[in-house]
């Protein structure tokens, strides 16, 4: 099957393309290869991906809607999985424009090829982040999202409503997953656990927000893909309540072919705890600097996944604990350390 997946240079793209591309899919990667991160390491994934046959690669912006078009055009995908985005909430508060051409133009023109392509299921990248400040634990597909604490969260917000207006008007099934906080191999370096051994191995102080009291749902990659692969297969229809009934089922719509998930681990963490794992595997103790919350910052997350799981069988296993000592174990070769 061809499949277009958008973000391949970036974390949670590298990883899915991986894995579809073992499944035996043709993939064409897009993405921008920008440098909000060390754009070395989204090479060194490329380097990855380009070694395999069924893989082909489009360099370009999907804010520029000519180009993302004419990579439609020639590839004619089945079906798209759209990861790409100006990612960090921390970021958004100093360069919003960044977060509107990427995570708004570049949806749309992204909605736009799909409908134009005759593209049978789109799945698309939110974030748990839209929840904002909601204070009922565990988050559900459900719940209210309308109090955004940042503009990267507004977008994905945005995102959801631009993504329902698509499929309600021209048919075009879309399913969107709200992540919560993807770590791994091959990991995102603005991501506290990648900041956290950097700083622990070099014997630098890292920044503890909150005083350390922050809870969140830790979601191990290979976890989250094996997620999205599901759903990609799982093509979003319209639901049907019963009738008289006040409410929707959770992520779905009744007037749209349309999905929402959370992908989270549905096991709340605390960062200390983090930071005491870490130090272990690493066997260096860290030089905690407490600092007051940051604007944007939410003071926890937990996810209710029950909906993916109603709807594809699966729902994250992986443990803390396992996934960080995984993720140290890259870290050190592919650093050298």
């Amino acid at each position: 099957m061809r499949i277009l997946v958008t973000g391949t240079a970036g974390f949670i793209g590298f990883h899915t393309a991986c894995a579809l591309l073992a499944d035996g899919h043709d993939i064409l990667g897009v993405d921008v290869v920008n440098a909000y991160y060390d754009p070395a390491l989204k090479e060194a994934r490329l380097k990855v991906l380009n070694a395999e046959p069924k893989f082909s690669e489009a360099r370009l912006d999907i804010a520029n809607a000519q180009a993302l078009r004419a990579a439609f055009d020639k590839f004619r995908p089945l079906r798209v999985i759209h990861l790409a985005a100006q990612a960090g909430v921390r970021y958004s508060l100093e360069n919003p424009q960044a977060y509107l051409d990427s995570n708004l133009q570049g949806f749309l023109n992204v909605l736009e090829c799909c409908r134009h392509s005759q593209v049978e299921h789109l799945v698309y990248a939110s974030s748990s982040s839209v929840y904002g400040a909601n204070r009922v634990l565990p988050f559900r597909e459900t719940d209210g999202v309308h109090h955004p604490v940042s503009f990267y969260a507004a977008t994905k917000q945005a995102g959801e409503a631009m993504a329902h207006a698509y499929a309600h008007t021209y048919g075009l099934p879309c399913t969107g997953l709200r992540f919560f906080t993807v770590y791994g191999p091959w990991g995102r370096p603005d991501m506290a656990y990648f900041k956290f051994t950097k700083a622990i191995l070099n014997g630098d102080p890292i920044d503890v927000y909150n005083q350390g009291d922050m809870r969140r749902d830790f979601t191990y990659i290979d976890d989250v893909v094996e997620g999205i692969i599901r759903v990609c297969d799982t093509i979003a229809q319209i639901d049907s309540p019963q009738e008289n009934s006040r409410c929707m089922n959770p992520g779905k719509s009744a007037v749209a072919p349309m999905a929402l998930y959370n992908i989270g681990g549905g096991t709340q963490m605390e960062l200390m705890a983090l930071i005491r794992g870490l130090e272990e595997k690493l066997g260096v103790p860290a030089k905690l600097n407490l600092m007051p919350m940051q604007t944007g910052d939410v003071h926890e997350t937990l996810s209710d996944s029950s909906a993916l799981w109603n709807a594809v069988g699966y729902k994250p296993t992986t443990k803390l604990d396992e996934g960080t000592a995984k993720f140290v174990d890259w870290y050190r070769e592919f650093y050298g350390v």
